[in-house]
């Protein structure tokens, strides 16, 4: 059934969802000691803050105060994503990689359904990029979740493919 959510809807609630998943990376990148763990996550941090930006900057609503103010503003302590890591203190890479994984996925599904339900081809557009967008974050975790498990990486194939 067609929904009625404008583009200013539409942006409120990406930013609010990426948010946790910001904090939630920045707080992964703390805990695992993995360093190119940590660096995956920073990287994913980073990139999401750059997304985040972009879709702010669209945003007219008043209520989330400028981006500078919105972005310092600590983890939200009832977003499930973000009890499940501070539950766990010695969280193992691995395990941040799937909950990371997870939640990106359900996010993407998220977006997905409700671009498809939106009447207004703006809003439509911005959640189908949002949800492009983090099709490419689950990609490169995936990718790194099975260096981790010592799974063939897609850096190595050349030496496993031998014509």
């Amino acid at each position: 059934m067609p929904q009625e959510m404008k583009i200013q809807e539409a942006l409120r609630l990406i930013i609010r969802t990426k948010k946790t998943l910001y904090d939630f990376y920045l707080l992964a990148a703390e805990r695992v000691t993995n360093p190119l763990g940590r660096k995956v996550f920073q990287r994913l941090a980073e990139e999401v803050h750059g997304n985040l930006g972009r879709f702010f900057h669209l945003y007219n609503g008043h209520d989330l105060g400028d981006f500078d103010q919105f972005m310092a503003l600590p983890p939200s302590p009832d977003a499930a994503l973000i009890k499940e890591l501070t539950a766990h203190p010695d969280i193992h890479e691995r395990r941040a990689q799937e909950l990371a994984l997870s939640e990106e996925e359900d996010i993407e599904r998220m977006l997905r359904m409700t671009a498809a339900r939106v009447i207004d081809p703006a809003a439509r557009q911005t959640l189908e990029r949002a949800a492009h967008e983090t099709r490419q974050h689950c990609a490169l975790i995936e990718s790194e979740y099975a260096h981790t498990m010592g799974m063939v990486h897609e850096t190595d194939i050349d030496i496993y493919v031998r014509e």
